[in-house]
């Protein structure tokens, strides 16, 4: 059974309104199931994780200028066809400050701009507030945008349907469940719909009460 927004890997994208002014549309690329979600506003937008297929995201881009690549975390599969979309679009570099230099080495481009909690980046009038997550690695960021009527939460693999994103150590997982549950589920109502790095989106309201169970657990 399929979940919410479900896309195919090298299937057609979807498209979805999430205000009046900002539409999303989320393409799967790769061979690890990867999310790419270009958010635009006008005749301009932003794409988060440039995982993937630049051929495939530049076709989603098409001929929008696209402001700003904003990269979730350091892992290599996030970040693949960041060098190719870059040099085609112009566009500045975003990501957490503490991964920032990892995905520059990783990714033969400059050090995106380092952004952390509280920071965001434009959507024209509006804007994605920036929520640092640590665990997964230390520099990942969840992106919110609370422009619409339902607010709308890029995770990356710090939050999925079913739990947190892996990590390495307990130490790592408890700083991850201790940034989720005080960053993004004391903060979002029920409603809040989250886009993972991989696979469907959910709402906070149908991950909520698993979180003892995640805790418990220990992944």
């Amino acid at each position: 059974m399929t979940g919410l927004n479900h896309v195919e890997p090298g299937g057609d994208p979807a498209t979805v309104a999430l205000s009046v002014s900002v539409t999303m549309t989320k393409v799967s690329v790769g061979p690890m199931d990867n999310n790419a979600y270009l958010l635009s506003w006008g005749p301009a937008a932003v794409l988060i994780d440039a995982a993937h297929s630049p051929e495939t995201l530049l076709r989603v881009i098409d001929a929008g200028p696209v402001e700003a690549v904003i990269t979730t975390h350091r892992h290599h599969d996030h970040w693949h066809a960041l060098s190719a979309v870059v040099e085609h679009t112009g566009a500045r570099l975003v990501a957490g400050h503490p991964d920032a230099r990892a995905i520059a080495e990783g990714a033969g481009v400059p050090e995106p701009e380092g952004v952390w909690d509280g920071e965001g980046v434009s959507l024209g009038s509006e804007r994605l507030e920036v929520i640092g997550l640590v665990g997964h690695t230390p520099g990942s960021i969840a992106l919110a945008y609370t422009g619409g009527e339902t607010a709308h939460l890029f995770t990356g693999d710090s939050l999925f349907p079913g739990g947190p994103g892996a990590t390495r150590s307990p130490a790592d997982f408890t700083r991850l469940m201790d940034d989720l549950e005080s960053k993004i589920f004391a903060r979002f109502p029920d409603d809040t719909v989250v886009h993972p790095g991989h696979g469907d989106d959910t709402t906070l309201g149908a991950e909520r009460p698993n979180l003892a169970e995640w805790r418990a657990r220990g992944w």
